[in-house]
């Protein structure tokens, strides 16, 4: 899977939760789910466990709370699926 692949994978599983739909629309890798996007922190742990269901993945405590960005999220992904 490429990493353009993940990417929009990300945001597809990031999408329902998301606040702020301008950021969305201009989403990067330097996005950051919570502030920009307006993802409260609750709502991140379902994002994470739809990561693992999705890319068939294990995110560990300490990784997860590492995804600040979007970039951060594609880059835990490709390392899992690696």
């Amino acid at each position: 899977m490429t990493r353009d692949e993940i990417f929009a994978k990300v945001v597809e599983i990031v999408k329902p939760y998301v606040k702020n739909e301008d950021a969305l629309a201009a989403v990067a890798d330097d996005t950051n789910i919570l502030e920009d996007l307006k993802v409260n922190s609750a709502r991140l742990v379902d994002i994470i466990l739809n990561f693992e269901d999705e890319f068939d993945i294990e995110v560990e405590d300490e990784d997860a709370d590492a995804v600040n960005t979007v970039g951060d999220a594609v880059a835990l992904i490709q390392e899992k699926l690696s």
